[in-house]
């Protein structure tokens, strides 16, 4: 994670009182039930309410990034209840008119949007031409992340993904663990942790619109923050003029459990592509035999007894499971060689092939869910879970549930806040919407797309992770949809 190069002094706000009386507007309904055709006062003459100073940083930064802040609601039910400060970050327009703003958050599922866009603001140079470009450093992550809004003091630390217990009393005992780790850092500021969902994110966006003074909102949202502009069209589909959605996964859906089963099989399809290549490729150290069998039989074999990796001084011991979570990583950045070399060892007794290049994440991790919990479905019930794991494993027979929401959920099992912001279908009336991936990516984000009519979609036929930073086809394409309201079309290559 990108760190700040300085802090952001937070600077004065600007007569906040008509602002806070649409802040509170906007939040008099029910959390889950907030719209803004009901909640949110159009203002007479939009303008912006922010101060807009140079941010302190270090003699390296040339990014001539600017800062503001912003109060809003800890609890947006309690509009006139505690608030936290938003740090927001610009880099202005070259255009002394410009046309508007884009708000852009990096995923995470939050963190320092000022630390990354000082690190990368070459990238917005063309979009900047005619708009102001605005990130923010999200709720909760605070200086541990280089953040410098109000932070959480949590663990925010990565942790090893649980295995599936395997009967009830082992589901019993890992809902009490993560009930334990959630306490550590709920019992610290209670109101704070139960509101950090991407629902809680949305509503900041939407503070963030109008402290801009713009009547509707263009936002940019990449990996987990996608999950952010996908709530944010539900609870405000009118203030909507563009959402772009990148290497995100769907959460602005019917139908959960059809989604569950869609990614594990973009999970088969991606190892699959491994499959595929060692079959036809003589430098696959697997090359001439049944590579899918082959490596079938080592996942059983690990099963019934962990394969012993080294490297160094360490010893790591890895389960089937394990096995799984790490070769879907792999094919998943095309490692092909790589993984073919590890499989090939570890049949041979040395799973060293499989250590990560780095080794302080030796089994496949993910965040501690403090947001992904309040967004997610999970079990309540050892026969829910392994239910849904059955039928993962019957479309994935070569990655069951790892990389699914049945796995990454398991650290939600047992956690003391509630599913605030589940997973449901956008509104009809919505403009187009764009998204983009590359290929195991790509197709994740369609069943958001297909609610929308006329949205775009771009498509990058290879590895990695988000497009815009790093593919400049793919950027000039969404700064167009930005700038010009130009949809590319569906499955257009990059």
């Amino acid at each position: 994670m990108l760190r700040c190069l300085g802090p952001c002094v937070p600077a004065r706000l600007i007569d906040m009182k008509p602002i806070m009386i649409i802040l509170a507007a906007l939040t008099l309904l029910p959390a889950l039930t907030l719209t803004a055709a009901t909640a949110v006062a159009e203002p007479a003459e939009p303008r912006s309410s922010l101060d807009w100073k140079p941010c302190p940083a270090g003699d390296d930064d040339k990014s001539g990034l600017e800062c503001a802040s912003l109060d809003v609601p800890v609890d947006w039910s309690k509009p006139e209840g505690r608030k936290i400060t938003l740090q927001l970050g610009r880099l202005p327009s070259t255009d002394p008119e410009p046309e508007g703003s884009l708000l852009v958050a990096y995923g995470g599922p939050g963190g320092p949007g000022l630390a990354i866009t000082r690190q990368t603001p070459e990238s917005w140079d063309e979009l900047r031409q005619r708009m102001d470009l605005i990130t923010w450093d999200t709720r909760g992550y605070g200086q541990q992340f280089g953040g410098t809004s109000t932070g959480l003091d949590c663990n925010w630390s990565r942790n090893p993904i649980p295995n599936l217990p395997r009967d009830a009393a082992e589901f019993g005992r890992l809902a009490r663990v993560n009930l334990g780790i959630a306490f550590a850092c709920r019992s610290r500021d209670a109101e704070f942790f139960d509101h950090l969902s991407s629902a809680d994110q949305a509503r900041d966006m939407e503070a963030i619109r109008i402290a801009l003074g713009e009547t509707k909102l263009n936002f940019y949202g990449a990996s987990y923050a996608g999950l952010y502009g996908q709530a944010y069209a539900r609870l405000f589909p009118d203030r909507v003029r563009t959402l772009v959605l990148d290497g995100t996964f769907p959460h602005a859906v019917k139908d959960w459990d059809a989604e569950l089963i869609a990614h594990a099989k973009r999970n088969e399809t991606t190892i699959g592509r491994f499959f595929d290549w060692c079959g036809q490729d003589q430098t696959c150290a697997l090359h001439g035999g049944n590579v899918e069998r082959t490596w079938q039989r080592l996942v059983r074999k690990a099963d019934r007894t962990p394969l012993v990796g080294t490297r160094g001084e360490e010893t790591y011991h890895y389960n089937g499971t394990d096995l799984r979570g790490l070769a879907l990583g792999l094919a998943r950045q095309k490692d092909w060689t790589e993984l073919a070399d590890a499989i090939r060892d570890a049949g041979r007794g040395d799973a060293s092939g499989f250590i990560p290049a780095k080794p302080q994440s030796p089994y496949p991790d993910i965040p501690t869910g403090i947001t992904e919990c309040t967004d997610i479905p999970r079990a309540t019930t050892y026969g829910e879970l392994t239910a849904a794991a059955k039928r993962v494993g019957r479309v994935a027979p070569n990655t069951g549930s790892v990389g699914t929401m049945v796995a990454n959920t398991l650290q939600c099992v047992g956690w003391p806040t509630p599913l605030t912001n589940p997973p449901a279908p956008l509104p009809d009336g919505l403009p187009p919407l764009l998204g983009a991936g590359a290929w195991d990516e790509f197709d994740a984000i369609e069943p958001v797309l297909d609610q929308v009519p006329g949205s775009g979609s771009i498509f990058h036929d290879d590895s990695g992770h988000t497009l815009y930073q790093f593919n400049e086809c793919a950027r000039t394409l969404i700064n167009r949809y930005v700038t010009d309201l130009e949809v590319p079309d569906r499955d257009t290559i990059c």
